[in-house]
């Protein structure tokens, strides 16, 4: 003896179209989802190579030490975010040893438009890191 039942005639389709009310909904949560841990790291790396930027500021004594911390914060940021000197602001710009250097060594990054959602959303993100000059 069989229990299954077909569903009346006016229900068969039922199933289909509350899939595709239900699905756009769910790919727009999906895809929100993955955009934002795409965007928290990209705020993460930016701040891991502001950091590894200003540490080299504030205890280098070589020739250029900007120099040398944005291409340190460059080859930090490199497998995951493609950085520019131009988006690399340094403070002080001479280095901690120049006289009349501040207290403090500050390294900002700032990348622009990092698309979220495939490229509908865009947000402007920052790293930046701060250390005592001389350590």
């Amino acid at each position: 003896m069989s229990t299954h039942q077909e569903p009346p005639r006016s229900e068969r389709g039922a199933a289909a179209v509350e899939f595709a009310l239900v699905a756009p909904v769910l790919i727009t949560l999906v895809m929100g989802i993955v955009s934002f841990g795409y965007v928290y790291h990209v705020q993460t790396v930016l701040g891991n190579a502001a950091r590894d930027g200003v540490r080299v500021l504030a205890l280098s004594d070589g020739a250029d030490p900007a120099s040398e911390a944005r291409m340190t914060a460059i080859s930090s940021a490199a497998p995951s975010v493609a950085l520019t000197a131009g988006q690399i602001s340094v403070t002080p710009a001479a280095g901690c040893d120049a006289a009349g250097a501040p207290e403090n060594a500050t390294v900002d990054i700032t990348v622009n438009d990092v698309s979220l959602l495939g490229g509908f959303l865009a947000v402007d993100l920052t790293g930046s890191g701060t250390m005592r000059c001389n350590g």
